[in-house]
């Protein structure tokens, strides 16, 4: 496939091509206007992409690292001497609650096993007995593929008057993230994922009160502290270190990219490969962790049939150049999934489908025989023309 790999992962992503051509732009100073111009761009930016109706009332502050880096900064930021809230359901969740340990000694925890919804009673009835500053949760679980609801959390926060936080890595940029509907103070995202830049930036972007009132709290981190984000970015329009700025570059073109499709057509886009590739893979009689229903739009989660090896499997696609994850945790060996964001068009994802049927059946006569190295048998090829014109090979 031209030389390079399929990823069909949560993130990264497949770059789009113009990204490329901005990551390579002229050099500028970060404690200039060019910097602060761009900035201030990606800032309006990111509001359009969560579909802000009034502005006037919410900022974006940007961080060179990934989004841990933004979750760590909320965590030891927006909590003070109060008590903090994680939900949890899966790897993420159980990340927030290690890091908010870190920061934050009053920390609680109600936990779910990975894959497992909330239950929302549970929650309603422990903070009724506990007195909660400030809910965490990640919107999207990444290592089952779950998609958590942030609206019925958000207004249980409100009612008992607790700030809500939300880990949008893995989510923002193909699911809709409404902070005032969710009553959200503070969300966090990342660069590579949905949005679909190149690694190594995230973003919080919070309502402005909120902002303000970070002040109040003792610094816990030097690097991470999102109030002095806020001061900069309020004050000068920049960052308040230097800044990876090549990647500003090409999130600037992310998010445009973005725009000029729509931020509606883009979640559709991304729902519609999902159901492209979920459709397939049905079809290849695999079974999914959990429900339909209950699924970010951004992966799927697919159970390892019987007699096959994931080891194996990934194996025989990454011959193939095409990149998928392995379960993690309870799920190692169990599962693989299968990422639909980035740059990808309906012929990659046939490609993937008609290279996974074929890698399923060698896996299974491998395992059966025990025969040594896995190789796809020789694919039927029809040269096609790629997403810049030139011509690749792809099974059909």
């Amino acid at each position: 496939m031209d030389n390079k790999f399929l990823l069909f992962t949560p993130g990264p992503v497949n770059v789009a091509e113009n990204l490329r051509v901005a990551i390579s732009k002229e050099d500028i100073c970060h404690r200039e206007r060019d910097f602060d111009v761009l900035l201030g761009s990606i800032e309006q930016k990111l509001l359009s992409l969560f579909q802000i109706e009034n502005r006037n009332l919410y900022r974006a502050v940007v961080i060179t690292g990934s989004g841990t880096a933004a979750n760590e900064a909320m965590l030891s930021s927006v909590v003070g001497q109060g008590d903090v809230l994680i939900l949890s359901n899966g790897e993420f969740g159980e990340r927030l609650h290690k890091t908010s340990q870190i920061h934050n000694p009053k920390t609680h925890l109600i936990e779910e096993p990975w894959g497992e919804a909330f239950n929302l009673k549970r929650i309603e009835d422990y903070l009724n007995a506990h007195k909660i500053d400030v809910i965490a949760i990640a919107h999207h679980e990444t290592c089952s593929g779950m998609l958590n609801p942030l609206e019925p959390i958000g207004a249980l926060a409100k009612t008992h008057g607790a700030l809500f936080i939300v880990d949008g890595v893995s989510s923002v940029g193909a699911e809709s993230v409404n902070m005032e509907s969710s009553n959200i103070a503070f969300c966090s995202s990342s660069s590579s994922k949905a949005i679909g830049s190149y690694p190594g930036l995230s973003f919080v972007i919070g309502g402005k009160e909120h902002f303000e009132k970070l002040k109040q709290h003792k610094a816990k981190s030097t690097y991470l502290n999102l109030a002095t984000f806020y001061e900069f970015l309020k004050s000068r329009s920049q960052t308040p270190n230097t800044p990876a700025v090549p990647l500003f570059f090409a999130l600037e073109q992310a998010l445009t990219n973005i725009l000029k499709e729509g931020v509606s057509k883009r979640f559709e886009t991304i729902r519609q490969r999902a159901k492209s590739l979920r459709s397939g893979m049905r079809k290849l009689n695999l079974k999914f962790l959990i429900d339909e229903k209950d699924m970010c739009s951004v992966l799927t989660t697919v159970h390892v049939p019987h007699l096959i090896n994931v080891t194996d499997l990934k194996r025989c696609l990454r011959e193939q150049s095409i990149i998928v994850y392995a379960g993690k945790g309870c799920f190692k060996d169990k599962v693989f999934q299968v990422g639909n964001i980035g740059e990808m068009t309906e012929f990659d994802i046939q490609f993937f489908l008609q290279t996974l049927k074929e890698a399923l059946r060698t896996s299974k006569v491998n395992k059966i025989s025990s025969a040594a190295p896995i190789r796809l048998t020789k694919p039927v090829l029809k040269v096609m023309p790629n997403r810049q014109g030139a011509e690749v090979s792809a099974t059909l």
